[in-house]
């Protein structure tokens, strides 16, 4: 234990090995001073007062106070300040016995904090250094569906949903193994075998040894959150009538598909297709008639394309198709049934043609300058008679295809 003896004023007398540990200071630097060296400000004013009220008076005190070690590092010393009579009756001294519970008040604080954790809405176990699962709260239950009873002893891997690779999994144990904590977007299977992504913080605890002693794992559910981002990518990336990619998403799409075309030494051809006398069809009928004519063309040329295949509504009355790994003749091919399909089936009880443009990527080749020639293709069609299809008229082998 850690003693000192001062006078009736508080000025050190005496200090054992102890206390010159405790407090960092040596038995020169303690004797004649008063304990208001090793304060550290952090004690409120009250404390004191009371110390003092109790031990002038003759009473023991006991109670516990934040102090300043030499090197200015705080600490919490729990004290005994006991008065010292003398053979008259008389106070003469007062004896002070103190103990380092800076670590025991750092577990209870811990404690606390791991208690207030478990009091709010976020989902938290805690585990043993081995990754074995000790206490699990409320919202744990809640969102996983699991009892207590049924996770504790188990690991994490209990949940794994089958969605990460092992290098996901290798990532999160270097970040917990070199920073001690680990937070990010995480997909668990709950006890009904439902997949759900979820928000995760994994922190290490230290002992003081500095050994791993537990992990506190916090998490919530972040489903919503993801349905509501797959609803504004949805709106930011499709045309709100067709359903179809819009001419953002597009252009994207396209330049993603030419690099990989290149990369890959891949064919890629574009189409671009326009309904013939669209205007007429809107003036006649009126623009909801027309709204559900470009509804029906954009199913019925969905259902003709793969799964590899793009459509988008390149925007009015015009759609835009990209054709992966298909080279210029296939692409000629296709866009003849496509023409021939839309001739043949009335849509909304109307007969409705195409005019088509196609060209093939050339390597190296921007996508505004596939697009220009496709264009071009398409305009060419329409002012041959419409319900035509044409390649561009830069193709390498010269020709023009017309059905």
């Amino acid at each position: 234990m850690a003693i000192a003896i001062t006078d009736l004023s508080g000025h050190i007398l005496y200090a054992n090995r102890c206390y010159q540990q405790v407090s960092g200071y040596s038995l020169d630097k303690l004797l004649g001073r008063t304990p208001a060296l090793v304060q550290s400000g952090e004690t409120p004013d009250e404390v004191y007062r009371e110390l003092w009220g109790a031990i002038t008076q003759g009473r023991v005190w006991e109670g516990v106070l934040k102090n300043r070690r030499g090197n200015g590092d705080t600490y919490w010393a729990r004290q005994v300040i006991t008065p010292v009579r003398n053979a008259e009756g008389e106070l003469v001294n007062f004896v002070a016995v103190q103990e380092d519970v800076t670590q025991q008040r750092r577990q209870q604080e811990e404690l606390r904090l791991l208690a207030t954790v478990f009091e709010t809405g976020q989902a938290t176990l805690i585990t043993d250094a081995e990754m074995r699962i000790e206490k699990v709260n409320q919202a744990f239950v809640d969102i996983t569906g699991y009892s207590s009873e049924e996770v504790v002893g188990q690991t994490p891997r209990l949940f794994k949903s089958g969605r990460h690779d092992k290098a996901f999994y290798a990532r999160l144990w270097e970040s917990l193994k070199s920073t001690g904590h680990w937070q990010g977007e995480i997909w668990n299977r709950n006890r009904h075998g439902e997949v759900y992504p979820l928000w995760q913080a994994i922190t290490a605890v230290h002992d003081e040894q500095g050994c791993v002693r537990n992990f506190v794992a916090v998490f919530h559910n972040i489903s919503e959150r993801k349905r509501m981002e797959q609803r504004l990518e949805r709106q930011a990336s499709r045309d709100y009538l067709t359903g179809l990619y819009n001419r953002r998403a597009f252009d994207a799409a396209l330049r993603q598909a030419m690099q990989q075309a290149e990369g890959q030494a891949q064919p890629l051809s574009l189409l671009l297709l326009d309904i013939d006398h669209f205007k007429r069809i809107n003036d006649r009928y009126g623009h909801e008639v027309g709204d559900r004519v470009l509804q029906s063309l954009a199913r019925q040329l969905g259902s003709s394309l793969r799964s590899t295949d793009l459509l988008a509504r390149w925007g009015g009355e015009e759609f835009a198709i990209l054709l992966a790994g298909t080279s210029l003749p296939g692409a000629q091919t296709f866009a003849n049934r496509l023409r021939t399909q839309v001739a043949e089936h009335r849509l909304q009880g109307l007969s409705v043609t195409v005019s088509i443009g196609i060209g093939e990527l050339r390597y190296g080749e921007e996508p505004d300058s596939l697009l220009s020639r496709v264009d071009r293709a398409l305009y060419r069609a329409k002012h041959a008679g419409r319900n035509q299809v044409r390649v561009d008229d830069q193709a390498a082998d010269g020709d023009e295809v017309t059905w």
